[in-house]
């Protein structure tokens, strides 16, 4: 007769007494206020002149929140904007803060530029993660390429590919009808935004594991050492061509942008928010209107653009915010529609520090 053996029961699991919970519970705690503090004194991040932040990168708000942290400290003036400031058709050496720093003679202007940050985004990024720019003079570029359509002013409904940005517009209101995601991840957005510790998270994440969760990363790469990433150094600063430095003629036809109504315009509303944002904080902000790309217009387009840029001045003459609407530069100067090539932001700067503001010089903090 075979004898019948009782079966094994185990369990991985453990039991914690409720001392050793008070002790997770205060670890986990205290990890999630002082990590992002203490990797900061990890991660070798030094500025250098004509910083920007890398391509790869755009979507690393919580280095972006850093940059404008040592750009405050470093620099008089901030330049923010979207591509144009950043440079899409230049390297980091031939951008508007380069020239301007160049007419200065000393390293005046930083370039907080980011590409793809229309107005929608850029509420989100100057709200929460550019606290640190206060009582500062700040260049604040308005590109009107924004308003030139409805699919590029987010109303179109029928629109079904994302946008640029998407964690950096507004949630819930104004509603945005060609923002898709539904209500779980829009939730998530306002946690990150407001969480230091879920910013620092989406840090490592961009920066060191390839845009990916770590999870996702770890199903990617089985056979490596997880941490190992962390050991290596953040990307340099940004200094890639995204397009080919061409005239815009070469290989673009002129075009009949339809220019929407600014009274209904949600980045033109947006645009307004930022700029009085920025006010409350007690900056000094100057705006630079376009120069927009008019050798590109029919002629009709360039009539209605007219009325673009007359309800622009209209506004910021209202609120006595100064501002600048350059000539058109020369059309060989231009890559596209809104970029100017090297030239042309040289040319750009030398308009601009005719100024006062530009040529007035304070010490940074």
């Amino acid at each position: 007769m075979t004898e019948q053996l009782e079966p094994i029961v185990f369990s991985n699991s453990i039991r914690l007494s409720g001392r050793q919970w008070i002790f997770v519970w205060l670890f986990a705690v205290t990890f999630v206020m002082l990590a992002p503090a203490a990797w900061t004194r990890f991660e070798d991040f030094t500025l250098e002149p004509d910083y920007r932040i890398p391509y790869e990168l755009s979507n690393d708000y919580w280095l972006y929140e850093r940059f404008a942290a040592l750009a405050v400290r470093e620099y008089d003036t901030l330049v923010i904007g979207d591509s144009v400031i950043w440079g899409a058709y230049v390297k980091r050496q031939e951008t508007l803060p380069h020239y301007l720093n160049r007419e200065a003679g000393k390293e005046r202007f930083a370039n907080l530029g980011l590409d793809g940050a229309h107005p929608l985004a850029l509420t989100g990024l100057v709200q929460h993660y550019a606290g640190s720019v206060r009582n500062r003079k700040v260049v604040l570029e308005c590109n009107p390429l924004w308003m030139s359509s409805l699919r590029l002013d987010l109303q179109e409904e029928k629109e079904l590919n994302e946008f640029n940005h998407t964690d950096l517009v507004p949630q819930f209101w104004p509603r945005i009808p060609r923002y898709k995601k539904e209500i779980s991840p829009r939730l998530g957005v306002l946690v990150e935004q407001r969480v230091t510790f879920s910013k620092w998270v989406r840090h490592l994440q961009q920066a060191y594991y390839s845009q990916n969760d770590f999870p996702s990363w770890t199903l990617a790469h089985p056979y490596e050492n997880p941490l190992e990433p962390l050991t290596r150094a953040l990307p340099p600063s940004g200094n890639e061509l995204r397009h080919l430095q061409q005239p815009w003629f070469t290989d673009k036809p002129k075009d009949d942008y339809d220019w929407i109504d600014l009274d209904t315009s949600l980045q033109w509303h947006a645009f307004q928010e930022v700029v009085e944002l920025l006010q409350d904080r007690g900056n000094r902000v100057f705006v630079v209107v376009g120069p927009f790309n008019e050798h590109m217009l029919t002629a009709p387009s360039l009539k209605r653009y007219g009325k673009v840029k007359a309800t622009i001045a209209a506004w910021l003459e209202e609120k006595q915010v100064p501002y600048k609407m350059p000539a058109p530069l020369a059309s060989e100067q231009y890559g596209d529609a809104s970029h100017p090539l090297p030239q042309g932001y040289a040319e750009l700067a030398k308009q601009l520090y005719r100024e006062p503001f530009f040529r007035s010089a304070e010490t940074a903090k």
